[in-house]
């Protein structure tokens, strides 16, 4: 771990401030706010403004929240980020996903039309920072103009979180 959470006794009102953006009061601590979390807030300002967008594309988002964490799966296991893995896979579940397809998802596949496009978004966004005609159609075929933005900007930030991740040697809590 290169970057720990920040330890119990540097926990102050910045902190939880920046926090309240997104967790409730009773996670705003650290024993209950993860390793991730834990670790942004070492940087208060950054963490409230991340957290911010990020509440967005988790809780407010016009994304269905099974093509979210599809995309999501896709990026931890294209980034090879254990601790978005670990987490999303449980959010998997709880959005009705069976194992056997976040196992697919992990590898690119999925069963349908616009299942497989998202994972082709991930793929091509991660790749080129773009997205083919091809693979815009069929999303748009599937998704309203929101959603799709919402889309693009899950992917990227989840690109971007796995890449801190890493980086910070952020561990899957036990």
């Amino acid at each position: 771990m290169r970057l720990p959470p920040l330890p119990d006794g540097q926990w102050d009102d910045t902190v939880r401030k920046a926090l309240s953006v997104m967790l409730p009061t009773a996670r705003q601590n650290p024993d209950r706010a993860g390793n991730a979390i834990g670790t942004l807030v070492r940087h208060p300002d950054l963490t409230a403004a991340f957290l911010t967008f990020n509440s967005h594309l988790l809780l407010r988002s016009s994304l269905p929240p099974r093509q979210r964490e599809l995309a999501i799966l896709r990026i931890a296991r294209r980034r090879g980020c254990a601790y978005e893995w670990g987490h999303h896979v449980r959010i998997a579940g709880k959005v009705g996903l069976t194992e056997a397809e976040i196992e697919d998802a992990a590898q690119g596949k999925a069963a349908g039309e616009l299942d497989s496009a998202v994972l082709r978004a991930v793929d091509e966004l991660d790749e080129d920072s773009d997205l083919s005609d091809a693979t815009w159609a069929v999303l748009s075929s599937h998704l309203e103009e929101r959603q799709v933005m919402d889309l693009v900007f899950t992917i990227g930030a989840y690109i971007m979180c796995a890449m801190a991740f890493n980086a910070f040697g952020i561990e899957l809590e036990h």
